[in-house]
């Protein structure tokens, strides 16, 4: 598989795909000949190939149809959130360059910065069937075309940095970085089409886009998506897919917990949980494999990686509370403040290498500057390495206070 537009390839044609709770159920073939049609459609309604497509759809089978429609079609995706203020979306819209926004009804923030940028709209709607229609103008697209597939090389993402501590940066992800970080998670995970990934994650985000759906559809496996996380529904969407696994922050974990008695969870259900995006307590950690027991795999990602750089193992590898494990089919290596490689046991801060990195920021020459170093991307965290190669991230980098001539994380500092 070299692009998303192989994604959904040597699959079992009648194996669901994705299933919607309250709503319909697609196979691999109908979820296929879906994105094909889009792709087509989109194609023929003059979208160019290698310029971005602003999405802004919940979570939900009509996301899943247009983001890899538009990849299919040679352009690019860049999902955003769809709770952005209309100020926030231009400047996302304008920095990736948007050729198209397509939004869902109702979608007012959207609509009204593309009209400020003079950005062309599309009103994606999903039928009971599972179809997906596209209006522009108020017209129904119907026309279509055949669409010539990506490169490896093409770029298919658009997101930027959460911005915390400066302007948000874009972040271009190529079909090959994407495929990439798909086969490492498939591989670390033992991902198979026996699978059903439950998705509490936004698809907008790394996390949710990349580290549950494409790559539980890489594996052939089915995942089910709810059109936002509810405690309250979790546990019978779990018992009625039969879920095997699910990721999600810290917060979500603990709000499973906390009302895992009342909403009846099962002693045991998953087959692993997993845990990324923030730090996770080890005291959570504990709670839920002895309530829910189920390995709990806490992982490292970030943006700019397509997610996934780090994680702990399913047993019987080894799985350590308050560690992100070792690298999955990315290297790993801790970094001094002059660019030299440190020793095992020495923190500094942690860099990578692999097929999964982004060629580099969008138009930020002096960000890309910063961010490389003899081939090694800088993560901005500071963390340490063990002589078993399992990392510990001991905080930001732009975080750590200067106390006495000595950097220290704020994680460091007593209450």
């Amino acid at each position: 598989m070299v692009t998303l537009a192989n994604l959904l390839d040597g699959h079992q044609p009648d194996k669901a795909s994705i299933t919607i709770p309250n709503g319909p159920t697609v196979s691999y073939g109908e979820f296929g000949g879906e994105v094909e049609r889009v792709a087509g459609l989109l194609a023929a309604s003059g979208l160019k190939r290698g310029r971005a497509v602003s999405i802004v759809l919940g979570n939900g089978l009509d996301f899943m149809v247009i983001f890899l429609a538009v990849t299919r079609s040679g352009a690019i995706a860049a999902p955003l959130n769809a709770a952005y203020t209309v100020e926030e979306f231009k400047f996302y819209m304008e920095d990736a360059d948007a050729q198209l926004v397509i939004v869902s009804k109702g979608a007012d923030a959207a609509l009204t910065a593309a009209a400020d940028l003079s950005v062309p709209c599309a009103v994606a709607e999903l039928d009971e069937k599972g179809h997906v229609t596209i209006a522009k103008n108020g017209s129904e697209l119907t026309k279509g075309v055949d669409v010539t597939p990506p490169s490896p090389n093409d770029i298919a993402l658009f997101l930027h940095t959460s911005g915390t501590t400066s302007r948000p940066k874009g972040v271009p992800l190529t079909h090959a970085n994407l495929m990439a970080s798909l086969g490492n998670i498939v591989s670390t995970y033992e991902l198979s089409e026996e699978d059903t990934a439950l998705v509490v994650m936004p698809l907008f985000h790394v996390h949710g886009l990349i580290g549950v759906s494409l790559s539980s559809l890489r594996s052939g496996g089915t995942i089910v998506i709810p059109p936002r996380f509810s405690a309250s529904t979790f546990w019978q969407d779990q018992s009625d897919t039969d879920a095997t696994w699910y990721s999600a922050v810290p917060t979500i974990h603990q709000i499973l917990l906390m009302r895992a008695d009342d909403d009846g969870a099962p002693k045991k259900s998953f087959r692993f949980i997993r845990s990324c995006s923030a730090a996770l307590a080890p005291s959570v950690f504990s709670d839920l494999e002895n309530r829910f027991n189920s390995p709990v795999l806490e992982a490292y990602g970030m943006t700019e990686a397509s997610h996934q750089m780090s994680s702990n193992l399913l047993p019987p590898g080894s799985r350590t509370p308050g560690t992100v494990g070792v690298g999955t089919g990315v290297e790993i290596g801790i970094m001094s403040d002059t660019g030299s490689l440190l020793d095992t046991g020495k923190k500094g801060e942690v860099v990578i290498k692999g097929a999964n990195v982004t060629p580099g920021y969008h138009n930020n020459p002096e960000a890309n500057s910063e961010a490389f170093t003899n081939g090694w991307f800088r993560t901005g965290d500071q963390g340490e390495l063990s002589d078993s190669m399992v990392l510990t991230l001991t905080g930001r980098l732009k975080e750590l206070i200067n106390r006495g001539g000595e950097k220290i994380s704020p994680l460091e500092v007593d209450a």
